[in-house]
Order: structure tokens, then C-alpha cells, then sequence
């Protein structure tokens, strides 16, 4: 690999490393092209990637970053499963490691948040996505909202229904 190649590799990794919501390291000695492929369509039906990488370029590209703290994890032959939505690579990677027992999940990060090993990736994985997160939000919002209209209303309903008892009251 010549020199301007590391530098756009490097260049890359940081990119990935400061964009994504989630990065999940992991071994993945023994898996066969088809595996690979597979696990990057569920990857990228996701939303997510994955990229093998070269361990020292990786460390240079995570000096400075958030997850800096990661760098210790890129021993061996490492890929990088990543992700906007920080649930949606760590979802995929560990489904996938439990029928794929040669790929091996090392860690991962998210921003300053170091997951050193594969049970806080998973832990990580069971975190409702971002969707569902802001869908839970909208449904309480939306329901405090009825919640005060109605509210609002009631007065205004009891006196309209008072009046109009007075008014049958007094045509009778």
C-alpha cells in the first residue's frame, strides 16, 4: 500500500469513525466470501456497513476521536461493522455471531462510550432504534396533547350542559 493510499484509507476511517453512531470491532478468521456477503446485505438492508481494516490505520484514524479509547481493540484480523442509527450495526453483528460462531465480536464504541466486549455489544443491541425511540416520544407527546385539550374543553362542555338544563327547565 503506498503512502497516498494509507492517507485516503486514513481519511476514510476517520470519516466513519466521527459519523457513525455505533462502531462494532470484531474477528472474523474462518468466514467464507458468502458469509462476508450475507453479513453485509443485512448490514446495508440496515443501514449499516461493514469494512475490513488495517489495524495501525485505524488507530492513527482514531487518534483524537471520541472512541479513542477503542484502539486497543484492533489486534488480529478485525472488521468494523458501523452504522448511523446507533442500534442498527450492533443488531445485525449479533445476530449474525450467533449462527456464525468463527465471527467473533471484540467490541465497539459509541461516541465516548467503550464497549469492551461482546456482552455490552450486546446489551447495546437491545436498545430500541432511533425510530422507535422518537415514535415513543411522538405518542406521548400526542397523548398529553389530547390529554390537555380535553381538559381544556371540559369546562366549557359542563357550562354549555348546564345551560341548557336551565333553558329546558325554564321552556317547561
Amino acid at each position: 500500500m503506498d503512502r497516498t493510499t494509507k492517507v485516503t484509507a486514513v481519511g476514510e476511517l476517520t470519516e466513519i469513525f466521527s459519523a457513525s453512531g455505533s462502531v462494532v470491532l470484531a474477528r472474523y478468521s474462518g468466514l467464507t466470501v458468502a458469509e462476508m456477503t450475507k453479513l453485509r446485505g443485512e448490514l446495508r438492508a440496515k443501514g449499516g456497513r461493514l469494512k475490513v481494516v488495517r489495524n495501525r490505520l485505524a488507530k492513527i484514524a482514531l487518534k483524537g476521536q471520541k472512541g479513542e479509547e477503542a484502539s486497543d481493540m484492533f489486534q488480529g484480523p478485525i472488521a468494523i461493522a458501523y452504522s448511523e442509527d446507533f442500534t442498527a450495526a450492533p443488531k445485525v453483528v449479533v445476530e449474525f455471531a450467533k449462527s456464525n460462531p468463527k465471527f467473533e465480536i471484540v467490541g465497539g464504541f459509541m461516541e465516548e462510550n467503550i464497549f469492551s466486549d461482546a456482552k455490552s455489544v450486546e446489551a447495546l443491541s437491545k436498545m430500541p432504534s432511533r425510530e422507535e425511540l422518537i415514535g415513543a416520544i411522538a405518542a406521548r407527546l400526542m397523548g398529553q396533547a389530547s390529554e390537555i385539550i380535553s381538559r381544556l374543553n371540559a369546562p366549557g362542555s359542563t357550562l354549555a350542559g348546564q345551560i341548557e338544563a336551565i333553558r329546558e327547565q325554564s321552556s317547561s
